[in-house]
């Protein structure tokens, strides 16, 4: 996943986004970039502190039906690593639904870290992205940071 997408994802969970941007997105990609995408999210999931307590709200806020696969996989398994990483396992054509289902998980969750962290200097994540000296500032640190990992990977003194 790319810094834009990853920041894409965040500007959803702050609720400035609308779901259908990520699934145009989603779509867009290969088989392989769906799976890395999949796999990103379950990361994103598990650092905003997922809890049991956002499986049904997340089930109801994704408007697909309780009974289908991915869905009824959350709910047995709950917000655990292992259980989310079982969903992202399922058949290729239950992608478009694991997609769904794990992005609004990830909105709740994330929205409640958001709300505790909101502006930390620490997390790029949780600053306001409706701001776009905000998301400027986090290119310039990425960039910054991608200069001194090469500068340190090829022995060059700073």
């Amino acid at each position: 996943m790319d810094l834009a997408q990853e920041i894409l994802i965040n500007k959803y969970g702050q609720g400035l986004v609308d779901i259908e941007v990520l699934i145009a997105d989603y779509a867009s990609l290969d088989a392989d970039g769906k799976n890395r995408y999949l796999t990103y999210l379950v990361m994103l999931i598990i650092q905003s502190k997922s809890v049991d307590t956002d499986v049904m709200p997340a089930i109801e806020n994704s408007r697909l039906k309780k009974t289908y696969t991915p869905c009824v996989l959350l709910e047995k398994g709950g917000t655990q690593y292992c259980s989310l990483k079982k969903i992202i396992r399922l058949p290729t054509y239950e992608f478009d639904k694991v997609l769904i289902l794990l992005l609004n998980l990830f909105r709740i969750a994330y929205y409640r870290r958001f709300q505790k962290e909101r502006n930390n200097p620490d997390k790029w994540w949780y600053w306001d992205l409706s701001d776009e000296k905000k998301i400027a500032n986090v290119y310039k640190l990425f960039n910054s940071l991608g200069l001194l990992i090469f500068t340190l990977s090829h022995n060059v003194s700073i």
